[in-house]
């Protein structure tokens, strides 16, 4: 098995592909969205995430030269939030962006147009209470038609389909940063005695 970064990082993109689409098609059909300029659910610092759903993240960064850096800013921060988001300013900290929304974390795909299952075995939207409450005729809607026919994307499906890609970083689960911080470690660690990546352009 081809067990290299480029790899992992292929296979991982392609599983965010798929999500993607699949989230395309569930908006489509709920109406359900965000608010657009919304960074509520960005701003909040209890995130938890897997190092491997930010290995094309840190693969990427890798590529640009800046790892080495990005990894220093991460061990010297002492914010609990997330180290991509981007507030519109203090004073409006629930209002803002990701800063590489490209390579952003499963955890931040799936909230919001995601299911998980509750203890009766009914499918839940994982989502905000803007959305709940701001949509809520779509969200009650979207709610009966995922325990009927519609297709959502599964939070336990889609991290057991990452797990399948490296058991080891996609099982541990951490504070965001620290999941970004391993994940950097991973990709330097695993280029230390190796030359730079085959058809990839190094960057200085």
């Amino acid at each position: 098995m081809d067990n290299s970064i480029e790899n992992r990082v292929r296979l991982v993109e392609t599983l965010f592909h798929n999500l993607d689409v699949e989230i395309i098609d569930f908006q489509k059909e709920t109406k359900l969205g965000c608010i657009a300029g919304c960074g509520k659910c960005c701003s909040t610092p209890e995130i938890d995430a897997s190092p491997l759903e930010f290995l094309p993240w840190a693969f990427h960064i890798f590529l640009n030269g800046q790892a080495e850096d990005t990894l220093l800013e991460l061990e010297q921060s002492t914010t609990a939030t997330c180290f991509l988001y981007r507030p519109k300013s203090l004073a409006e900290f629930t209002s803002g962006n990701c800063s590489t929304y490209q390579y952003r974390g499963l955890i931040c795909r799936l909230f919001g147009f995601g299911a998980t299952t509750d203890k009766y075995g009914k499918l839940r939207i994982a989502t905000c209470n803007i959305i709940k409450e701001g949509q809520a005729s779509n969200f009650e809607n979207a709610t009966i038609a995922i325990n009927t026919n519609l297709s959502v994307p599964i939070f336990t499906e889609y991290y057991m389909q990452l797990s399948q890609i490296d058991f080891k970083l996609g099982n541990v689960f951490l504070p965001v940063n620290k999941a970004m911080k391993a994940a950097l470690e991973e990709v330097l660690q695993y280029y230390a005695y190796r030359p730079f990546p085959d058809n990839y352009k190094k960057s200085i």
